[in-house]
């Protein structure tokens, strides 16, 4: 045993060697090239071993059950004003197509479900209770991935209502639109007639799939685009939609020739078989929607690799630190006439945690320091006048933040000698930071004569 010890340490410390001469030694281009995807790769890993995406992947099953007649039906509704309400069935068997005679099956029930629900005699309540099955569905969609991005903020009631019910509106148009063209291509007479020749035929074959594999990707580009609550630019989704168009191709061909090999499950659950099968493969979706979204927020933010989120621990200093810079950033850009900050851009820009930033300006906001502007409440400004307000309220702001505590914990009765070392430590603070207003500290060497001497900014890269 003391030899099994003895060579796991071993390797542990050649490990971390390595892990240190990677970090401390430049890399090329090639050896960049190939340690991303594997480091990118481990951390997705991580996240899948954590739990929470299996977790949020099922919890998202239970929600689908409950909403996927009603978004039909109200799709349904929205494609019967142009006349495209006829194109649900074949695009239901091409999304259940790994479920083979099930997904067959699975389709005509929903089919089923969806025609006999009349929306217009359903009355106002009705089509309330509809609107919030849908709603409820893309709040959960939405709350997951704000997970997987660290958002802690969703997005405001108007702003769900507007933007969901875009995507509901728009959404079954555009991906059932863009598969209806497909089909009308592929049957024209010109294309079924290059199908006839032997080799052309498998190429249009393979060319079908491939746009298939496009509009996946497409599909799932523009939900790590849009549901997140926070700013994805298109590369990274765009990424991560790749990465997810894959594993759903593969995925299904591999579900596919699980239930081909299914009979003795259809044997032992019997009637059950159909609906244990259609939650798998829900399963299997929503896992796939989970995963390229870290692929796409490991691409936007490549220094939150090799951080796992419920080993991570920020100090005081360092949050201290954060605050500071948030609010150097906030005020220098209020007097320079910059674009606000958003808490992903200042994120991005100052290398600052996000679970950090997002605390400190949650705590500098309800302090009165800082408040938020813009179309979707993401852009922070000066609550108040700098000029005016002392950067000791920075700090005591930060200090007095409880976060997720209980609002009765503290100490109870601290000892005497404790009371006159946090008073003098406040003192010494307030003293030190005297007659400095945020205006001093932001513009530093431009703050006008007379003022007191502003201080830069703590270097966030290097602490």
């Amino acid at each position: 045993m003391k030899t099994i010890s003895e060579a796991m340490a071993a390797l542990r410390a050649r490990l971390n060697a390595q892990r240190t001469r990677v970090a401390t030694q430049p890399l090329g281009p090639w050896q960049r090239a190939l340690l991303v995807p594997v480091r990118m790769g481990w951390a997705v890993i991580q996240d899948f071993l954590s739990g929470q995406l299996t977790l949020r992947a099922m919890s998202l099953v239970y929600t689908t059950l409950l909403s996927l007649v009603p978004l039909l039906a109200i799709s349904f509704s929205v494609l019967k004003g142009f006349g495209a309400h006829n194109r649900i069935e074949p695009f239901l068997l091409q999304t259940l197509e790994p479920l083979g005679e099930k997904g067959v099956e699975i389709t005509k029930k929903i089919i089923e479900f969806v025609d006999r629900i009349e929306v217009g005699v359903l009355g106002f309540v009705g089509i309330l209770l509809l609107f919030y099955t849908v709603v409820s569905l893309l709040q959960k969609v939405e709350r997951s991935l704000n997970y997987i991005w660290h958002v802690p903020t969703e997005r405001s009631i108007p702003h769900k209502v507007r933007d969901y019910l875009l995507a509901v509106m728009l959404g079954p148009i555009l991906v059932i639109g863009a598969t209806a063209i497909i089909a009308s291509l592929m049957s024209t007479s010109i294309v079924q007639s290059i199908t006839a020749i032997g080799p052309l035929g498998h190429l249009v074959e393979l060319a079908g799939k491939m746009t298939s594999l496009v509009m996946v990707v497409g599909a799932f580009t523009f939900i790590y685009t849009f549901l997140p609550n926070t700013s994805v630019r298109i590369g990274p989704a765009l990424v991560g939609g790749i990465v997810a168009g894959v594993l759903w191709a593969v995925i299904g061909w591999g579900f596919a020739s699980f239930i081909v090999n299914s009979a003795k499950y259809t044997v032992i659950y019997s009637a059950f078989a159909t609906l244990i099968l259609f939650m798998i493969w829900l399963y299997l979706v929503w896992l796939i929607v989970l995963l390229g979204s870290a692929v796409s927020f490991y691409t936007q933010n490549p220094h939150y690799m090799g951080i796992r989120r419920e080993s991570a621990r920020f100090g005081i200093a360092l949050t201290e630190k954060v605050a500071l810079v948030a609010v150097h950033a906030i005020v220098r850009t209020w007097y320079q006439g910059g674009d606000p900050w958003s808490a992903d851009r200042m994120a991005r820009a100052t290398g600052a945690p996000m679970p950090v930033l997002a605390r400190v300006l949650e705590a500098l906001e309800a302090g009165g320091l800082i408040e938020r502007a813009g179309e979707n409440a993401e852009l922070f400004l000066p609550a108040r006048p700098p000029e005016d307000t002392a950067l000791k309220d920075v700090i005591d702001a930060v200090r007095r933040d409880e976060g997720t505590g209980h609002p009765r914990a503290g100490l109870g009765h601290a000892p005497q000698a404790v009371e006159d070392v946090t008073a003098r430590l406040d003192k010494a603070s307030e003293a030190e930071l005297a007659g400095l207003t945020l205006k001093d500290f932001a513009l530093g060497d431009e703050t006008p004569e007379g003022a007191a001497p502003a201080r830069k900014p703590p270097d966030l890269r290097s602490a």
